[in-house]
């Protein structure tokens, strides 16, 4: 096993399975990030606003809260990427920028959907692309 593998393996499942609060507050995790609907950077601040709030004293909210900020910054970055990218280009770079930018933003959503419909069943939901940068 690599270490990557490690960082992007879910945690082991224990006898115990998160209850029903605990289920609920980790779908929130992931469905916080929807509020960018509402603000330019509430897909990152909703879930780092629900994380902050429970994760010292629900372990799975914890868990979730860490999974779904890495995957919201990963996308912020990768966001300001190809925004640079349009704007190194004079604009040229929006003809691959755009069309990026659409589907990755299809992609946020349906897998969001996923990891807060997996965390309220009580799942360990892994993103199938984040950096690791909160651990």
């Amino acid at each position: 096993m690599t270490d990557f593998d490690k960082l992007t393996e879910a945690p082991a499942a224990s006898g115990d399975t998160p209850s029903a609060e605990q289920r609920t507050w980790g779908m929130l995790c992931h469905l916080a990030s929807l509020s960018a609907f509402f603000s330019g950077i509430g897909f990152v601040l909703g879930p780092l606003i629900v994380w902050l709030i429970k994760r010292d004293e629900m372990p799975f909210v914890n868990d979730q809260g860490k999974e779904a900020l890495n995957f919201n910054i990963t996308l912020f970055i990768v966001g300001a990427v190809l925004w640079a990218f349009t704007l190194i280009t004079l604009g040229l770079g929006a003809l691959i920028a755009v069309p990026l930018m659409v589907v990755i933003g299809l992609v946020w959503l349906i897998v969001t959907i996923v990891a807060a419909i997996k965390a309220n069943d009580g799942e360990y939901y892994r993103y199938p692309f984040a950096l690791r940068l909160i651990k």
